[in-house]
């Protein structure tokens, strides 16, 4: 295969929800255990090398919706792609237009520590890209207007070694990936709790421009109840 395996892993509120007020509920802290140990504990399920997340999980949860520190007048920078350095985890951020304010070329999640690498479009600026390759941040440019699922991927396991990869957010991007057909398992931690939200994301999301609702069927692969009252829950996506 061309790309890398994907795996869309997340934890969900019994209502669908990656997001929102139920999980400050006591009900979800051993699915929230859960879904960390299963990706990144001590023995974890998935032998993966990166996780991959859209701008605004992105800015949710590192980047803090902080703006970069732009310089216009920055020289030009090489055309195409900008690989930093190689590590042996990688957390890859969709920011297709340039616009997530990081300040290091790393983050810690826990305890997992992360080389950054940003999917942009043509549409980011030679500024942005400065920014990035002062910071010592990767990038790969995938799709001239709109994302390029495909290239992103070949590229991504092509140019930094990415065998398996772990699709991690939001629901737009999610179902996006799944519609495109650049994901070929679900791992959902669905905890026992639910808030009744109609604001917050669902695991998965259309958008215009980016899916539809056409419907994608699951085949179960397994069925597991974790500790608390949790469940753990894998599917294969079957082909369109």
């Amino acid at each position: 295969m061309e790309r890398p395996y994907i795996f869309c892993h997340m934890m969900t509120s019994l209502d669908g929800k990656i997001m929102g007020n139920y999980m400050e509920a006591p009900e979800a802290g051993p699915a929230g255990d859960a879904f960390y140990d299963i990706a990144f504990g001590k023995e974890p399920k998935y032998q993966h090398q990166g996780w991959l997340s859209g701008r605004v999980t992105t800015d949710d949860n590192f980047t803090m919706y902080r703006k970069p520190a732009l310089d216009e007048n920055a020289s030009d920078v090489p055309e195409g792609d900008f690989v930093a350095k190689k590590a042996s985890m990688y957390y890859v951020s969709i920011d297709p237009s340039g616009r997530l304010g990081w300040e290091t070329n790393t983050l810690t999640y826990i305890d997992i520590t992360a080389h950054v690498l940003e999917v942009l479009t043509e549409k980011a600026s030679n500024a942005y890209k400065a920014f990035l390759r002062k910071l010592g941040i990767s990038y790969i440019i995938a799709g001239k207007d709109a994302l390029d699922y495909n290239e992103v991927l070949v590229k991504l396991k092509q140019l930094f070694g990415i065998e398996t990869l772990m699709l991690g957010g939001g629901g737009v991007l999610n179902w996006s990936f799944i519609q495109a057909g650049m994901c070929d398992e679900i791992s959902l931690v669905i905890a026992p709790c639910a808030d009744g939200s109609t604001e917050t994301q669902t695991l998965f999301q259309a958008k215009d421009g980016l899916s539809t609702e056409e419907p994608v069927g699951f085949t179960l692969k397994s069925a597991d109840v974790l500790e608390g009252d949790a469940v753990w829950l894998r599917y294969l996506v079957k082909s369109k």
